[in-house]
């Protein structure tokens, strides 16, 4: 024997092999577990929950009225019940009713009737294995489908009744509607697994935008904080020389403040260092400012530009805010024009800048666009990076639609005044 038909024998046996576990898993494996019929989900009513139980009982009681009309004697009553039991139990034991309904055909061919199937077993060993079918794995139809063709074969041969016609009817017309049930099965799982997947891969996305939003801040406050430490450090080496006879102790102080300035600003490039590019020594080359409110006429000009009609309001007293809001608040600012050139073409937009006590109020509203937008890839989580930059700073923000058709983004970013930063 070669070697190809040595791989031939083992693949069919590992196929034979994964077969017998799968019959063995699907039907051998525990078959009269008690694994009751599940109400309907989805909030649905009371009684409407109940509705595929009242349907299998209804069933039921229709194929035992019939099995009572067929043979109006004792006989009758007794294969109603054998019809009735296997139906009623696939409520609570799906596999256990099959064997069940296998069983009772076997003894009612050997012992009662020359046909493998009465009239009322028929039907109700076929709706034994639809149920089954839409309560199990859809592989196990194929399992029920041979072992029920093999019996049917096996007590017409017994009985002398090689070519009785319920046997071919079973067999063919349970592979018709066995196969339908489980393509339809398998279909529906098929769906929920994509519904699921794609659930899943939102919230991984909404996550990695969060991360990636929170990267991109954590690199512009990086600038921020690293110019305000190398000024500390040089007001604290300068100021010694500012003084006459400085004494030694506040020299001393001046010179501890510088050190523990310039450690602070090494220890935050060698953080920082990797989330601002994936080589950590990035940090040689020149950086552009980052921008503040002070650059938002050039922002809204750039974007009327491109065709959006733009009205700029400030209002209050303009004054200097602290650069990680400022920067925040244009950041938040140009996302929300962005948004409104990409979902809103033809809308006109608002943006109020608000100066109050308390801190920096933001407010981008657009109306109605007078066509349909493209379609625009990316993530589509612009919302999520604008709440994060306002989460961060502890403010608050809303983003919703207007009554008009349009869409409205409104933050207010808290600034401390100097007594309590001071406190």
């Amino acid at each position: 024997m070669d070697t190809y038909e040595t791989n031939g024998l083992r693949s069919e046996m590992r196929i034979a092999k994964s077969a017998l576990e799968g019959i063995r898993q699907d039907l051998f494996t525990d078959p009269f577990a008690f694994r009751p019929l599940p109400p309907l989900g989805g909030g649905r009513g009371r009684y409407v929950r109940w509705l595929p139980h009242a349907a299998v009982i209804a069933f039921t009681g229709m194929v035992m009225l019939a099995a009572m009309a067929y043979e109006p004697s004792r006989g009758g009553v007794l294969l109603a019940l054998l019809a009735g039991a296997p139906l009623l139990t696939t409520l609570f034991r799906p596999v256990g009713a099959w064997w069940l309904s296998l069983g009772l055909v076997f003894a009612t061919g050997i012992l009662f009737v020359p046909a493998p199937w009465t009239p009322s077993g028929f039907v109700s060993h076929l709706a034994v294995m639809v149920i089954v079918t839409i309560r199990t794995r859809p592989r196990a139809a194929a399992w029920m489908w041979l072992l029920t063709a093999a019996l049917g074969v096996f007590l017409g041969t017994v009985r002398g009744h090689e070519y009785d016609s319920s046997v071919y009817a079973m067999t063919l017309l349970s592979a018709v509607v066995l196969f339908a049930v489980a393509a339809v099965r398998g279909l529906n799982d098929s769906k929920r697994q994509v519904a699921a997947q794609a659930a899943v891969t939102e919230v991984e996305r909404s996550r990695r935008t969060v991360l990636e939003e929170r990267t991109t801040i954590a690199r512009e406050l990086h600038d921020v904080v690293a110019h305000h430490m190398s000024v500390v450090a040089i007001q604290a080496e300068a100021a010694p020389y500012r003084v006459q006879d400085t004494p030694p102790e506040l020299a001393a102080a001046f010179q501890t403040i510088r050190e523990n300035a310039v450690a602070a600003l090494t220890e935050l490039r060698r953080v920082l260092g990797v989330v601002r590019s994936e080589n950590p020594d990035a940090f040689a080359g020149p950086e552009a400012p980052q921008p503040t409110l002070d650059a938002l006429p050039s922002l809204i000009d750039n974007v009327r530009a491109a065709g959006l009609a733009v009205e700029h309001v400030t209002t209050g007293a303009v004054r200097p805010l602290p650069q990680g809001v400022e920067l925040s608040a244009y950041r938040i600012v140009q996302e929300a024009l962005s948004n409104v050139l990409r979902h809103a073409p033809g809308a006109q937009a608002r943006v109020e800048v608000s100066y109050v006590l308390g801190g920096l109020g933001l407010r981008v509203v657009n109306g109605r666009p007078d066509r349909l937008a493209k379609p625009s890839p990316g993530a589509g989580h612009g919302v999520l990076g604008m709440r994060e930059r306002v989460a961060m700073l502890g403010g608050d923000m809303t983003a919703e639609a207007t009554g008009e058709g349009g869409y409205e983004v409104v933050a207010f970013l808290p600034v401390a005044n100097p007594a309590e930063a001071a406190a």
